[in-house]
């Protein structure tokens, strides 16, 4: 038994130096990495970046609705005339440019009265 004592006391030693030395070689491993590292962070020049530019939005212009084209007529006794030709008959009728044009239209007497401006006028319309 005397020999089996010496043998496990060895064996306990070898295990126990052969820990240390692994122990040693990894920490001379991780105190030379940390020194390459440290060159390597020395050895690059520092980097100056360019401050960020923000991003300007884009100005986008308000979309305008579509506008609906109206067809608008009046009938009366059977015939019709489109408002939009009253008006132009209105305009001819009036001989120049005017700012604001109110237009009155009566289908039973046949006539449009209209206010140009300031200036009241009528005229017949013809309904067809």
């Amino acid at each position: 038994m005397a020999t089996t004592k010496k043998a496990t006391a060895k064996t306990a030693d070898a295990v126990k130096e052969t820990e240390t030395k692994k122990t040693a070689a990894s920490a001379k491993k991780t105190t030379a990495a940390k020194k390459t590292a440290e060159t390597a962070v020395e050895k690059k020049a520092p980097v100056k970046k360019a401050p960020a530019k923000k991003a300007v939005p884009k100005k986008v212009a308000p979309k305008k609705p579509a506008e609906t084209k109206v067809n608008f007529f009046v009938e009366f006794g059977g015939a019709q005339v489109s408002v939009e030709d009253v008006i132009n008959n209105v305009k001819t009728t009036l001989g120049k440019e005017a700012k604001e044009i109110s237009v009155y239209l009566k289908p039973e007497e046949s006539k449009a009265y209209f206010v140009a401006d300031g200036e009241e006028k009528e005229m017949d319309v013809f309904f067809c």
